[in-house]
């Protein structure tokens, strides 16, 4: 049985990117303050409110870089070649099959307003592709 070689600190540095980038894209100043008004989702105002969806935040992060890197290297063991570009062949059609193809679903069912979907799974994308470049740049 194949285990893939997975690097922790890649996962670990994945993960951290992909906190940076939602910290980044959800400032009022970028596209908070339009999620909000579309999503209906209204501060509460308190910091301490956000610590829980942080952490949760961090730990669905810190999986989704575990799958990726895992998923890169049974990529780079099968196809061979730049793990760089595997990496980001992965990490497209994962996000492709499962990321967009789950939020399209999920928000057609509850009948989100599809600028909101696009804007969740645009923010998917930028997240793996950053996951990508550090596992990616970082190797096996």
């Amino acid at each position: 049985m194949l285990v893939p070689a997975i690097n922790f600190w890649a996962v670990l540095a994945a993960t951290l990117s992909a906190m940076v980038v939602g910290f980044v894209w959800y400032m009022p100043q970028v596209f908070g303050n339009y999620w909000r008004r579309t999503a209906k989702v209204a501060p509460s105002g308190e910091a301490k409110a956000a610590a829980g969806p942080i952490l949760v935040a961090f730990v669905a992060s810190f999986v989704s870089a575990w799958v990726l890197a895992g998923s890169a290297a049974i990529a780079q063991h099968f196809y061979g070649g730049n793990f760089l570009v595997n990496t980001f062949v992965t990490g497209v059609i994962l996000w492709t099959g499962f990321t967009a193809a789950r939020f399209i679903t999920h928000d057609a069912f509850e009948g989100r307003p599809v600028r909101l979907t696009v804007l969740n799974c645009a923010h998917e994308l930028v997240t793996v592709l950053a996951m990508c470049l550090v596992i990616g740049l970082f190797g096996i």
